[in-house]
Formats: structure tokens, sequence, C-alpha cells
């Protein structure tokens, strides 16, 4: 019901209020990495050179998870919404969501949700009636190796090329996709990256526990009495979760 508004409320203002946003939630990438996506998706506005590109890493490979086939099957809404708020924060007229080869129905959600999204003019051209705020989303299904979840491996990968890992630097926010600016983000990050454009950078700070910003999906599966995902407050202790919250 509250779909989109985070976008509304984005094109309302500048894609440098965008940034500050982002930036003061201290939202930071949920693939991993842990790099403060602020600070990317400014990299990728200042570096010089066009096309740029936004690249969703759905390439979820690691066993025992299934946090963001969740996300993309139940919402592909928020992951498109936050590939568009990184678009109009950076720039970038197209974007790319590296999917898993594994998730086949996935596939057919977000090709419906992208092509409601197109219908609606929340991708396209003019994009809520913001001249030159152009952007569109294809899927790109990965080739099944498990490599291929590496930032580098996976932008070679869409490229065509062998997937092996790229030497860094340079960096994919000045030399990603084609040689070009380029933010890579997972399916959390950019999921939650709607939510602060709805909310605030504050409510999302509020979130975690301690000097920790926002929640984290947590997949449990295997010798657990309560398998399943789990979002927590960022900072919560491990043996909280596995005793506490998921029955031990």
């Amino acid at each position: 019901s509250a779909g989109y508004e985070g976008l509304q409320a984005a094109t309302r203002s500048t894609p440098g209020a965008l940034l500050e946003t982002i930036t003061k939630s201290k939202l930071a990438g949920r693939g991993g990495a842990g790099f403060p996506t602020g600070l990317k998706w400014k990299a990728v506005a200042d570096a010089p050179g066009t096309p740029k590109t936004i690249v969703c890493n759905a390439d979820e490979g690691e066993p025992g998870c299934f946090k963001d086939r969740a996300l993309m099957d139940h919402d592909p809404f928020a992951l498109l919404e936050g590939m568009t708020l990184a678009a109009y924060a950076t720039g970038a007229p197209r974007g790319f969501i590296y999917l898993r080869y594994e998730y086949p129905e996935t596939l057919g959600i977000l090709e419906r949700a992208i092509e409601a999204a197109r219908a609606a003019n929340l991708l396209g051209d003019n994009i809520l009636g913001v001249p030159g705020f152009n952007f569109n989303i294809r899927v790109i299904r990965g080739a099944g190796a498990y490599i291929c979840g590496e930032e580098g491996s996976l932008l070679n990968s869409m490229e065509g090329r062998h997937p092996f890992p790229r030497n860094r630097p340079p960096f994919p926010v000045t030399h990603g996709f084609e040689g070009k600016p380029t933010v890579v983000n997972n399916v959390e990050t950019l999921a939650a990256a709607s939510q602060i454009a709805r909310k605030g950078a504050q409510w999302y700070c509020d979130l975690g526990m301690g000097e920790h910003s926002g929640t984290k999906v947590i997949s449990l599966s295997g010798d657990i009495r309560s398998p399943g995902n789990y979002e927590i407050p960022f900072g919560l202790p491990l043996q909280t979760l596995l005793h506490e919250w998921a029955g031990g």
C-alpha cells in the first residue's frame, strides 16, 4: 500500500538530498561486504563516463541462504524501487538484475513486476513526470556458477566473458559494467533503500542496536526448531537469535 512513496518523495527533492539521506541512514552493503551504500552511490554519481549502470546482485548461491529469494518473490517492487532510487541518485539510465539461474519462478515474478512498473510510469522515460529521469531494468539469468556472486565475476559474466574475479583497483564505481561507473548492490540493500527513502534516515538508524543501524535478514535452516528467515536488529547476538528467537 505504501509502494513507491520513497521514490515519489525523492523526486520531489534533488538527487543530492537522496544521497544525503542514504548516507545518514548508515545503510551498509547487506550482501556481506558492509560497504557504506551512500558512499558507493555518491562515487558513481561523481565518476566521469556514461552510461552509468545499476546492477542488483541476486545470485544468491550460499548454501542455506534464501532471504533474497523471499524478498523478490513477495515484494519485487521494493527491489525495483530501490534500483530506481539508485538511478535517480546517480543519473544511471540502465539497470540489470543478475538473477540466480536456479530461481526460475522468481524470474517470472520480476518480469511481470517490471512490466507493471513500466505501465505505471515508474520505469521508462520521464519517470513520475520528471523530465530526463529515464531508467529501464532488465533481468539477466546467472550462469549457474557460485563464483558469479562475486561482483567482478558477475560483471564479467554480464559482459559474456569468463567469470573470473577482477583485479582491484579500479573498482566498479569507476570501471564496472562495460568499463563505466556502476553501482553493484544486493537485493536486501536495495529493498532497504526504498524504506529509508520513505521513512527517513533516523528511522532506519533507530532500528539497530547500540551504534548499529537498521536490520538484517538471516536465513536459518538445518538442525533448528523453527527454520526460516528472521529480520533482526543489527547488533543482535547470534546466540540470542538461535536460542530465544528460533527455538534452539
